[in-house]
């Protein structure tokens, strides 16, 4: 029997692309040298031509292939978390196909933590262009079974690694001046950073109008069931409406006490854990199964407002406004 690693890169080398897991989320991965396969890719996710994408590296010794200055700080970043769910903001060589930088003079690295992710990259030889698995704005894959649901036959071959570590994206840092700055928040949280460098600075817009990142726009990682979130307060006043209008309606909550707030008894409820981590990485799974029962509306109880939570907070909030259909009104309201 052939080897999947083996065969994974011998498509990619043919200018194939190829699903890939990693901690994070499950990329779609071409050869990030082959001005064609990334081409592929976009094509595939349906992705403006202006967003970057992320190199995937086996090594941090082959961020200067595609950076043209790493300055002491990003060296103390790839020493101390890579590999692992941090990606890297650099100055561009010249030449790195722009199709990979979005036409911009910025490159994003990194190197991910999975060994199926590590095995591909040091098989094939060279960086992949992986932005995630799935179709444009749409939710993030953790699984392969996400991947294959929504790219179905597109792809040239799907690696299942099983379910991702953190399911949610990396962490994504600028370093293009003196000045880090965190342009995502993502898996690898803000106080492991500050830990490394002291003072970040915070940009987590990543350029709306040109994105200096993926996932910088206010509509993204939406699920196909409209998505409202609302404190757990305002729930069952917000249900009772849509119910009232003949909508089919679902709570999504932490799985914790409501201290005497109960909810509606005929109100499906689905839980996911309390603590963010464990919250974080189950959130886009737990979406794609809702997705499958076709509620009208879907009503998420906002996490709380802490900075543990901001990477999940930063991804409903993108899911509720990508998701918003006409008629699902104030998708996001902490009252």
């Amino acid at each position: 029997m052939t080897n999947p690693i083996a065969l994974a890169a011998e498509r990619l080398r043919a200018g194939g692309v190829v699903a890939i897991p990693t901690e994070t989320v499950y990329g779609l991965g071409a050869d990030a040298r082959n001005v064609e396969a990334v081409r592929r890719v976009f094509v595939i996710k349906g992705r403006p031509a202006n967003h970057p994408v992320i190199v995937h590296l086996a090594e941090a010794d082959e961020a200067g292939e595609w950076a043209g200055r790493i300055p002491t700080s990003a060296r103390r970043l790839m020493a101390r978390f890579w590999p692992g769910p941090l990606t890297l903001v650099l100055p561009a060589r010249d030449d790195v196909p722009r199709v990979v930088t979005g036409g911009q003079d910025s490159v994003a690295l990194r190197v991910p933590h999975h060994p199926m992710a590590l095995a591909l990259l040091r098989t094939f030889g060279g960086g992949l262009a992986a932005p995630s698995a799935n179709r444009f704005g749409a939710v993030s894959p953790t699984e392969a079974q996400h991947v294959r649901a929504s790219l179905g036959n597109a792809v040239d071959m799907v690696l299942d690694g099983g379910s991702c570590q953190y399911g949610l994206e990396s962490t994504i840092v600028s370093l293009l001046d003196e000045h880090p700055r965190v342009l995502r928040p993502g898996a690898l949280p803000m106080r492991a950073l500050r830990e490394a460098l002291g003072n970040v600075g915070i940009d987590a817009d990543g350029g709306a109008v040109t994105p200096r990142v993926p996932g910088a726009l206010s509509a993204h990682y939406a699920p196909a069931t409209p998505l409202e979130i609302h404190a757990i307060e305002a729930i069952t006043a917000r249900a009772e409406a849509l119910l009232g209008q003949g909508l089919r309606v679902a709570v999504l909550r932490r799985n914790r006490s409501l201290h005497g707030k109960p909810l509606l008894p005929a109100l499906p409820q689905f839980l996911l854990p309390a603590q963010p981590e464990a919250y974080a990485r189950c959130l886009y799974a737990r979406l794609h199964e809702l997705d499958r029962f076709a509620f009208d509306r879907l009503l998420v109880e906002a996490p709380p407002d802490e900075e543990v939570w901001w990477a999940v907070n930063d991804r409903l909030e993108r899911a509720a406004v990508g998701s918003a259909r006409e008629g699902a009104a104030h998708p996001i309201s902490r009252s």
